[in-house]
């Protein structure tokens, strides 16, 4: 389908939005060209960019969340906490007459509590939780972590205060809760769900404490949501939120010329510049806490043997591939962590292209003239890769010149992670954006034996590289830390389980009549704070 048809195909649908924008409530209806379509909308289940901005950034909260724009710790639904002296006990006090959301088929009878902090965790760890039962998914974040295996108890010490027993010192423990992952579901409506045995309804219709209520949702099409009149922070300036899903860049850009969106998702780094012409439009960026990267699954034959591995490291052309679909707007990547993480280990070296070498190893490892593989093409810009089709394009490219024929294959974006996560892949085009600031974020949620089915796409357990991640989550001092995650990056050198392509920076146009919206460090949007002028 041709920009045109798909411009076409959107206008009925952008005709009622663009009146909204225009008519008696300009001020209070703003329209988000979102890049694609949420997994669900239960942000447990989940670790994309995609689907959090749709979910648990407008409809949840959590515990502790981060300041708006920003990466320190502030009260959210707890309005405080205390941690033990031996860093294995958290309690946090709530914040009282906090409301859940009513929708068509829920109503709540109560303020939030600490059986709503109890039933939104245990399910996640516990197998045995009659919720988990009647809907057994994998909780993936909460699996990455650990959280299953560290955390001891959750317990209700009165009406309103929640305390959390680990096993083992977690050093991430207090920012894990901050992530979307650890939203706070109402018990009441999980109850309700189980007792009709719909407990599959609380991915489809969320209720949750947010800015914004969900009201309905059109895969591929849009989302809309209402201001919630009795958030705790106070009732958002707006008062209709819509997400208009819009996979094409250059069909989001257009629309946000035409004033059909007055915010958008992830311009290519061509598009930037033509923006920042536009008078009636501006451009927001931030250096992205990201990673760009290629799994290699070690699962897939011969990709098992280190020598292909190190083959591939050596045949991509990572300045042309970065200077190519980057445009000025990345860095090559060596390391798994973004050179503005702490612990980032610089003394490590880049990967040289080198086919003559790369055709060497391979050779070594019984395969002389190359073989046939599948790469896997990001199929939705993110913000760690504007564009996924070209990255793959010049991927096979320079495959092709040590023998490796490639494939390119592509799935819809739901469809793309769940078989991704469940290994299929061979060589997949993956990324990454921080969740919290803490180094375990990219290298345990990505890369250790745990997150094997989640977000360790290419199935890598490394005993060495694993105990050096436990380790580093069990201390506290940073200095001793970033010496813990320095090794495990040398460790990750060493064995090549990937192949790093690029940090990006991130941008996000938007109308001038836009105020009060900041970029997160962690690629989140959100739209409580926002007005349009």
């Amino acid at each position: 389908m041709t920009k045109l048809q798909n411009l076409r195909r959107d206008a009925g649908t952008f005709a009622l939005l663009a009146a909204l924008a225009c008519g008696a409530q300009a001020a209070t209806t703003l329209i988000y060209c979102s890049e694609g379509s949420p997994e669900g909308f239960d942000p447990a289940r989940y670790t994309a960019g995609t689907t959090f901005d749709a979910s648990s950034q407008p409809i949840f909260n959590r515990l502790v969340e981060f300041e708006r724009g920003g990466t320190r710790i502030e009260p959210a639904l707890a309005e405080s906490w205390s941690v033990s002296a031996d860093g294995l006990v958290y309690s946090f006090k709530l914040r009282k007459g906090v409301k859940f959301h009513s929708s068509d088929s829920f109503k709540p009878t109560r303020a939030l509590g600490a059986e709503d902090v109890l039933f939104s965790f245990d399910r996640m760890i516990s197998k045995e939780n009659a919720f988990h039962k009647a809907a057994p998914v994998s909780y993936e974040y909460a699996n990455d972590m650990g959280l299953p295996k560290n955390v001891a108890r959750i317990e209700a010490v009165d009406p309103m205060t929640v305390r959390f027993t680990l096993k083992e010192v977690d050093a991430a423990f207090l920012a894990n809760l901050a992530m979307d992952f650890a939203s706070i579901q109402s018990a009441e409506y999980g109850a309700q769900l189980l007792k009709a045995g719909q407990a599959a309804e609380l991915n489809n219709k969320p209720v949750g404490t947010g800015p914004f209520v969900f009201k309905r949702y059109e895969k591929d099409a849009q989302i809309r949501y209402t201001a919630n009149a009795d958030y705790w922070r106070g009732k958002a300036q707006i008062d209709n939120l819509v997400f208009a899903i819009t996979k094409d860049s250059a069909v989001r850009m257009q629309k946000l010329k035409a004033g059909e969106c007055q915010v958008s998702a992830y311009p290519k780094p061509t598009e930037v510049e033509l923006l920042q012409k536009e008078p009636r439009l501006k451009v927001l960026s931030l250096e992205g806490l990201n990673v760009g990267y290629l799994t290699l699954n070690v699962k897939k034959p011969p990709l098992d043997k280190l020598e292909v591995r190190r083959a591939i490291n050596l045949a991509i052309d990572r300045k042309s591939l970065v200077d190519a679909v980057y445009q000025g707007a990345g860095v090559m990547a060596r390391n798994p962590l973004p050179p503005t993480m702490w612990s980032y280990n610089k003394n490590l070296p880049q990967w040289e292209h080198n086919p003559e070498q790369a055709k060497a190893l391979l050779a070594k490892a019984g395969f002389p003239n190359g073989f046939e593989t599948t790469l896997w093409a990001l199929p939705v810009q993110r913000p760690y890769n504007p564009n996924g089709q070209q990255a793959a394009e010049l991927i096979q490219s320079d495959l092709a010149k040590i023998g490796i024929k490639a494939r390119i294959v592509k799935y819809e974006w739901a469809e793309y992670l769940k078989r991704g996560k469940a290994g299929e892949s061979e060589i997949g085009m993956f990324g990454w954006t921080g969740d919290n600031g803490d180094p375990d974020n990219f290298l345990g949620n990505l890369l250790s034996c745990a997150a094997v089915g989640g977000s360790n796409y290419g199935q890598w357990c490394d005993k060495e590289f694993d105990a050096l991640v436990t380790k580093g989550r069990r201390t506290i001092a940073v200095p001793e830390r970033t010496k813990i995650y320095e090794q495990a990056q040398a460790v990750f050198r060493r064995e090549a389980p990937w192949v790093p392509m690029a940090h990006a920076r991130v941008f996000t146009p938007m109308s001038v009549r836009v105020e009060g919206y900041k970029m997160s460090p962690f690629g989140t949007t959100q739209f409580h704070g926002v007005s349009l002028k």
